[in-house]
């Protein structure tokens, strides 16, 4: 029989509608049908300037929205060959790895509360505060922080961010061990993790998984390899799990806030002094770039004229996540409830992954993935 959950459904975050094929208990296959908070944010970014367009970027996804700043940036200074200043890069390092943090966190206490583990969900999002906290403390700003511009960082910062950032880390650190070790070593956790929504290292090429979800099915791929400021500055582990299954997936998410509490500590002991911001002059041209945001890789294509934005696509990590779920992960779950905390293990955003809505010649909304994107 088929089982449908959502649009609306207290289960999931967002509206999406997932069709379980069961057989029994057991779920044998799954489809994910997506369109149902489509915003067009690309179309409305066309013709602005990038002041105006860097603003929407921020708004693809709340939860990853620090990156989607500073990818946006970093692709119009590839156009206009702009130079960050160092200090800046550094600034930039501290928020994103913050920001990766607390989305760990959040992915986390959310795959918690899909098993009804209350104790486990209430602490992990105990930790994220002290995450926003310092994220407010440095940028203003909570979510949507406006901290990135063309050329740098809006604001500089000095000891008296510095300081109370630290001891935050500090904080989690202290009870971060106890919290992962919960679920670590929980076996009632372990009965619903372990083995549960497996997805192979080729399963997971093929379907493009990206992020924590790929690298807890052993593919290497993180996009701060390679990035001029980590590789410049930088050193820090690629955090990797062979299982594939929903036990991998989390833990890889735990395993990584140490690796960013420590390049925020790296940060902070070596930022140079200095500027913030180059100023820039905008020019035409075209570029791509790509950053590792906490649900993987982001990647945006620009097209300039002046300073106006011509034309602008944007790949998030989602699309290949989610379908990757979908085709492999909860195919096969023992339960129907296992497939609701599987779909919650690959940490869905549905706000970005339906960001396109455009017109055919008719005028009738066409409804546009990354697939169709050329």
């Amino acid at each position: 029989m088929i089982v449908p959950i959502g649009p609306i459904h207290p289960a999931l975050k967002e509206p999406v509608r997932l069709k379980l094929q069961t057989e029994g208990e057991r779920v044998v296959k799954a489809e994910i049908e997506y369109g149902y908070v489509h915003r067009g944010i690309e179309k409305i970014m066309e013709g602005k300037t990038w002041q105006k367009a860097i603003y929407l970027s921020e708004r693809v996804c709340g939860i990853c929205s620090y990156e989607h700043t500073q990818t946006f940036a970093e692709t119009i200074e590839q156009i206009s060959g702009v130079d960050v200043p160092p200090r800046a890069q550094f600034l930039r390092v501290i928020t994103n790895e913050l920001d990766r943090i607390q989305s760990h966190l959040l992915a986390n206490s959310t795959f918690f509360k899909s098993m009804d583990h209350e104790t486990l969900f209430m602490k992990v999002l105990e930790l994220r505060e002290y995450a926003m906290d310092s994220i407010e403390l440095l940028t203003g700003n909570r979510v949507n922080m406006g901290w990135n511009v063309v050329g740098g960082v809006r604001m500089d910062a000095d000891e008296r961010h510095f300081k109370p950032i630290l001891e935050n880390l500090k904080i989690i650190e202290d009870e971060f061990e106890t919290t992962r070790a919960l679920f670590a070593e929980g076996p009632a956790l372990a009965l619903r993790c372990k083995g549960i929504g497996y997805m192979s290292k080729k399963e997971a090429i093929k379907g493009r998984a990206v992020g924590p979800i790929g690298r807890a099915s052993d593919v290497k791929e993180d996009y701060r390899v390679g990035h001029y400021t980590y590789d410049d500055y930088f050193d820090f582990k690629v955090i990797r799990r062979k299982e594939g299954d929903n036990y991998a997936r989390t833990l890889t998410r735990f395993d990584e806030i140490p690796e960013s509490i420590s390049l925020i500590r790296q940060a902070i002991e070596n930022i140079p002094d200095g500027e913030v911001r180059t100023p820039a002059e905008i020019k035409s041209g075209y570029a791509m770039c790509k950053n590792e945001a906490p649900r993987g890789e982001v990647t945006y294509m620009i097209e300039t004229n002046g300073n106006l934005i011509k034309n602008i696509s944007i790949r998030t990590p989602s699309i290949p996540n989610i379908d990757s779920c979908a085709k492999y992960m909860i195919r096969d779950v023992p339960t129907v409830a296992d497939a609701v905390s599987t779909y919650a293990s690959c940490d869905p955003c549905i706000a970005c992954a339906e960001r396109v809505a455009i017109t055919d010649e008719a005028g009738k909304t066409v409804i546009k993935n990354w697939d169709e994107v050329k």
